[in-house]
């Protein structure tokens, strides 16, 4: 086998220039997947932490790291790890910003690169697979997800989750390795910890298995997928009721019943046609401002229907072009039906029912399945290894190498040949052979594999993992129960392998040195034939032969495809953009910055009373986590709060500092000259206001001028409060709960004399 090298271009060696000619796909998505991060990251930082988020560190900063605080629900949804990452960042950073961003984006890159290898693994190489790429990296309803700290930190890992469980199972479909299933059990236990919607990944991985890799009239494709692959249904099921069991313990039932059949179809209007379709095709492109929180979908009505037209013509046109199509999109439809029944069943009847279905968070996790299947569509399976090829004899090649085409043979890369360099580029020493352990229900004898059906350099790797490595000898899960293919067939990827093998065509100005437009065309990936559009990949026997007019028109509708796909990015770009507009203005940012001037500016010994921040910040839903005191927890140079004090001041709804005022019923003015009620020789007086108060929370304050320091205590509805009185003029405010028309008030010491005219019970607010 000859040695592996340093890729050389014309232009000279180098690694970055051999690699980016070689492998232009795999560069390509890179290129992609470094866009989408920075892009989401500058996003993300123009934002600030919103509405939950505060809730969520409020908590983290009050609470001690125990179990009991990991194990509690938040708004009854359980997300163990999701309270463990705030915390740490709480006690690390307090109401910092930027740990988060960095956390988010740190997600988003593990996700971006999982994703793009499951691509990789699942479908054939080619062009094309960008398209799926990119659809998942820029798709606009991810967007809440990749910015806003409470919803990433439970949608980020379930994305994970989804993308590392599937490639497991095809991993497990495709070779019969027990520790698959390992892998596969803990990516579901991943999700399962950051959120108990990540329970959704066990139907996934069925669904995917029943429709991609089992064939078959329905009733029988489910036998066959639990028949066969009984392993991964067993772990699921264990890890499916042992998290039913913890979940149901401590949480309460979220269901609801709808209203009317209207609001069912108002909600699945909106769900599919504002915020599903038109969120896949770079929509919704106009969106509807929803406070502190994420804007909500509201595209343009000229705009949903532009969606649906495209979405059911890429649908049409992927089902004539591919058999595998058909099942992809039924894929795509049945779990988004999953995920339309429990939001349908958790959010209806409630006060969010009116916008439950314009809200993109709920539905982010549907893109990983939508790239997933529109891939498939696309450019189809990845072809499993054909085990038959060598049952046939081969002609030897012109080194007497009894297995022409193979890896194992060297061929001449100046004749455009296919070579061990290319296919074995990143082999490592675990690649070598070794015994695989039988696909569940199928028996397949073990041969070499030949090198032409592996063509093709894939997105961030050519080579395949090793369980999927040309080298190994193994049985095959062929998708559709599809039957071995002789050696002698004739497919689109060995008919690109075939063009390579045999040099530049001489009526193809283009070809030159087994390049085509300057780069390397490896097999099925950027060849074409007039039966074949470029760009598409391989086809398989069993595809529907292509419509004529994509054959006779091919120019035309590539002309027509590339325009849809730039006008999908521009208007991706721009919905992004708009969204990036709105997730910068940010109430709670400007009230933290205003706190924390006027507190930097205040005298010491500020004090202040209690009170909600406003509601654009946190909503009068979250309380008590609305208070300023839970707010400001996390804050090191947090207000002082009190109950009782002689001069206490308020944060008023923008931030600053203010004299507190009582606004209520006050004490009617009392009988005593310059005096007005008088408190004296161990007497209570009798205080009519002049309106009742109800039993409730209120502030009251006394305006007195006493003749000695003592103890005096005030009563309303039975209930009373004893304070410090001192000598002077002077003033004192205290918390108080009960209610009634009349106060009294009374001196512990006989001797000392307490005249008031002020005295008045109601809520404290912002002096003017």
């Amino acid at each position: 086998m000859a040695s592996t090298g340093t890729p050389t271009t014309p232009d000279g060696p180098g690694l970055l220039g051999g690699w980016t000619r070689i492998h232009p796909v795999r560069a390509a998505a890179v290129a992609m997947i470094l866009v989408s991060l920075v892009w989401r990251a500058q996003l993300a930082s123009r934002g600030y932490l919103a509405v939950d988020d505060y809730v969520l560190i409020a908590r983290a900063a009050e609470a001690d790291l125990t179990p009991g605080f990991l194990l509690t629900l938040y708004n009854n949804h359980f997300m163990p790890a999701a309270l463990l990452v705030t915390w740490l960042v709480t006690r690390a950073a307090g109401l910092a910003y930027w740990p988060y961003v960095l956390l988010l984006t740190a997600a988003q890159a593990v996700l971006a690169v999982s994703f793009a290898r499951l691509l990789r693994t699942l479908v054939r190489p080619g062009w094309a697979l960008l398209v799926p790429l990119a659809l998942f990296l820029f798709s606009p309803l991810t967007l809440e997800a990749t910015s806003w700290w409470a919803v990433g930190v439970n949608m980020l890992p379930m994305q994970i989750a989804m993308v590392l469980a599937i490639g497991a199972q095809v991993r497990y479909v495709r070779t019969g390795r027990k520790r698959h299933l390992a892998s596969l059990a803990l990516a579901v236990v991943l999700g399962l910890i950051f959120f108990e919607k990540a329970l959704l990944v066990v139907p996934l991985v069925f669904l995917l298995t029943a429709f991609l890799f089992v064939g078959g009239p329905p009733v029988r494709a489910v036998l066959s997928t639990v028949r066969r692959y009984w392993p991964s249904w067993l772990v699921l099921t264990v890890l499916s009721l042992a998290f039913l069991a913890l979940y149901g313990s401590r949480a309460e039932s979220s269901l609801r019943r709808p209203d009317s059949l209207g609001e069912v179809l108002s909600f699945l209007w909106q769900l599919l046609g504002s915020t599903v379709v038109p969120g896949l095709l770079g929509g919704p492109w106009r969106w509807l401002p929803a406070g502190d929180g994420a804007p909500v979908t509201a595209p343009p009505e000229l705009g949903r229907w532009i969606a649906w037209a495209a979405f059911l013509a890429l649908v049409v046109l992927t089902v004539r072009l591919r058999r595998v199509a058909g099942r992809a999109w039924l894929l795509l439809a049945a779990y988004l039906t999953l995920v339309t029944a429990l939001l349908a069943a958790t959010r209806l009847g409630s006060i969010y029912s009116d916008v439950a279905g314009a809200v993109p968070r709920y539905v982010s996790d549907v893109v990983v399945v939508a790239a997933l299947c529109i891939g498939v569509a696309l450019l189809g399976l990845r072809p499993a290894p054909d085990h038959s090829a060598s049952a046939d004899p081969a002609p030897a090649s012109r080194d007497g190498d009894p297995y022409p085409g193979t890896v194992d043979q060297p061929a001449d890369s100046e004749s455009g040949h296919v070579t061990p360099d290319d296919a074995l580029a990143q082999v490592t020493a675990e690649d070598e052979p070794g015994d695989v352990a039988p696909v569940p229900g199928q028996a397949e004898p073990r041969v070499a594999v030949p090198a032409t059906t592996y063509g093709g350099h894939g997105v961030l790797h050519a080579e395949y993992d090793h369980d999927d490595h040309p080298l190994r000898e193994r049985p095959s899960a062929r998708p559709f129960d599809a039957p071995p293919r002789r050696a002698d067939t004739v497919t689109g990827s060995s008919r690109s392998t075939a063009a390579l093998a045999a040099g530049p065509a001489p009526d193809r100005p283009d070809a030159v040195d087994g390049h085509a437009d300057g780069l390397l065309s490896p097999p099925d990936q950027l060849t074409a034939t007039p039966e074949q559009p470029l760009f598409t990949g391989g086809r398989d026997p069993e595809d529907p032969p292509l419509p004529a007019v994509l054959v006779r028109h091919r120019e035309a509708v590539s002309a027509g495809l590339a325009l849809a796909l730039v006008a999908a990015s521009l208007g991706t770009a721009w919905t992004t953009a708009r969204f990036g507009d709105e997730w910068a203005v940010k109430s709670g940012r400007t009230y933290l910055e205003t706190v924390r001037a006027e507190l930097a500016a205040a005298p010491p010994g500020t004090v202040f009373f209690d009170q909600p921040v406003p509601g654009d910040v946190v909503p009068v839903l979250s309380a008590p986590y609305n208070r300023q005191s839970t707010f400001f927890h996390a804050l090191p140079e947090r207000p002082v709060f009190v109950t009782e004090a002689e001069n206490p001041s308020l944060l008023d709804s923008s931030g600053r500092i203010t004299p507190v005022k009582v606004d209520g019923p006050t004490a009617q003015p009392g009988p005593e000259q310059a005096c007005g009620w008088k408190v004296t020789g161990g007497a209570t007086a009798r205080l009519p206001l002049t309106g009742p108060r109800d039993d409730w929370f209120w502030v009251v304050r006394i305006g007195y001028l006493s003749s000695g320091e003592t103890t005096g205590t005030f009563r309303l509805g039975g209930k009373e409060k004893r304070f410090p009185v001192r000598t002077g003029l002077h003033q004192i405010f205290f918390e108080f709960t009960g209610g009634g028309d009349t106060v009294e008030l009374s001196v512990d010491d006989p001797d000392v004399t307490l005249c008031t005219n002020e005295v008045a019970i109601g809520t404290p607010t912002p002096q003017q």
